[in-house]
């Protein structure tokens, strides 16, 4: 029987690659999208079938980090075997701009979803990514012991990563750590 996977933030950088990989290795790919006035899945476009489809292996649920009874009920739903946190305000210019924001969604997201785990007893791994930006200039590689010298207004670690990297997919931890070459970097305001 195949892996179920949920992933938030599976329209960014890192959720498409990842969607691609699991996909590739035979799961079940559930990916949580923010409702939006305009489409943002130009990523995963390709990778998407209509849900009716008999082959589809690619369902996109509407929720976001902020609403945890949304969070409750999709897990309940779907009941994946990995949980992958991608999700975040990853804009520096809005995360100064949006500061408040940045620290519900980013910081307490991460808290609902560990609680919506708790409160439906699933026993599934839970993966946790927070953005590089948090290290600012400390060169890479970075781990648990780095120090955080950020650039975003949240200054600590939003949550902890729950495993350790010798625990993930080979193809998650080649993702860890990298950037897209076409993602331009933005600096942090002076």
């Amino acid at each position: 029987m195949s892996k179920t996977a949920l992933i938030t933030g599976i329209t960014g950088q890192d959720g498409s690659y990842l969607a691609e990989l699991l996909l590739d290795k035979g799961y079940i790919v559930h990916g949580l999208i923010r409702r939006a006035s305009t489409f943002n899945t130009h990523r995963i476009d390709h990778l998407y079938r209509d849900p009716h489809d008999p082959e589809a292996k690619l369902f996109l649920h509407y929720g976001d980090l902020t609403d945890g009874s949304r969070l409750v009920t999709l897990l309940e739903k779907i009941a994946p075997d990995e949980l992958y946190n991608l999700a975040a305000q990853s804009h520096v210019r809005v995360s100064f701009d949006e500061p408040e924001f940045t620290g519900l969604t980013t910081g307490l997201g991460t808290t609902r979803l560990l609680e919506a785990v708790r409160m439906t007893g699933l026993g599934c791994r839970f993966y946790q990514a927070s953005s590089s930006e948090m290290f600012g200039a400390t060169p890479p590689p970075q781990n648990e012991d780095t120090p955080v010298l950020s650039a975003i207004p949240v200054r600590r670690r939003e949550a902890l990563r729950l495993l350790d990297d010798a625990q993930l997919p080979r193809g998650v931890r080649d993702l860890c750590g990298q950037r897209d070459p076409l993602q331009p970097r933005v600096p942090a305001p002076g």
